[in-house]
């Protein structure tokens, strides 16, 4: 197998939420900390990012909490630069999905991240909730990127 390729061909994998200060951070992190048998590089991206605006603050305390840490601290526009040969890109939800094959036309391999599973249904922003419902979020984003990791192990 080649370097810095898995069964399936991905080098690099993007998880896009809206903003990118919520899930798909969360996504990132929890990605990071898991053993793979492979090496690929983990990115968050957000659809809409104005401006690099900082990590959401509840975020940061269920990361904590979890004993894990983001190393950027902005969120961050997807851009067709992210997007290399072999970029597998997960969306939050379907409609995140189809923009970011709107956006980027050609590009292969976008899924919702429910869907990449085998699951439906998309994975809900808790914007603006509690500290309890970013938890929920976060045990639900563990439970998807176990899968995700599993899947790409396994393929």
């Amino acid at each position: 197998m080649e370097e810095g390729k898995n069964m399936m061909g991905y080098s690099r994998i993007i998880f896009v939420c809206r903003s990118n200060t919520s899930r798909s951070p969360m996504a990132e992190a929890i990605f990071k900390s898991m053993e793979t048998n492979q090496d690929i590089e983990v990115l968050s991206r957000g659809s809409v990012v104005l401006f690099p605006e900082p990590i959401n603050p509840k975020v940061e305390v269920v990361l904590k909490n979890n004993n894990l840490e983001l190393v950027r601290d902005k969120a961050k526009q997807l851009d067709k630069k992210d997007i290399v040969d072999n970029t597998l890109v997960l969306t939050m939800s379907e409609q995140l999905k189809l923009e970011v094959m709107s956006n980027f036309e050609g590009i292969d391999n976008v899924h919702n991240l429910t869907e990449f599973v085998g699951e439906q249904g998309d994975v809900v922003d808790p914007y603006g909730g509690t500290l309890k419902e970013y938890e929920v979020c976060f045990n639900d984003l563990v439970r998807l990127v176990k899968k995700t990791v599993y899947k790409i192990n396994e393929e």
